[in-house]
């Protein structure tokens, strides 16, 4: 499999992950997201991306509207996704 191949299962599998989080809020602010942007960003900002996925919707949530203080640790790729929506 060549490297191209190998980003093009990952950006799919993150935008399956995006579109299927379990909460309708959180399809509607990560999948738009992933059918954008996403495929924009290098390495290091993809693992980033992924790492936040790790975390809870009612967290993800709260931190993307500003209902709580942005975990430091995803702070830069929650600001992508936060300014995409225009929030």
């Amino acid at each position: 499999m060549t490297d191209a191949e190998r980003r093009e299962t990952r950006l799919k599998r993150l935008r399956i992950r995006c579109w299927r989080r379990g909460t309708k809020e959180m399809d509607m602010l990560l999948g738009p997201y992933a059918d954008g942007p996403l495929a924009a960003l290098d390495d290091a900002q993809l693992d980033a991306f992924e790492a936040l996925l790790e975390e809870n919707d009612q967290d993800l949530y709260a931190w993307i509207s500003g209902a709580a203080e942005m975990n430091p640790r995803h702070a830069e790729a929650l600001g992508r996704v936060a300014a995409h929506h225009g929030v």
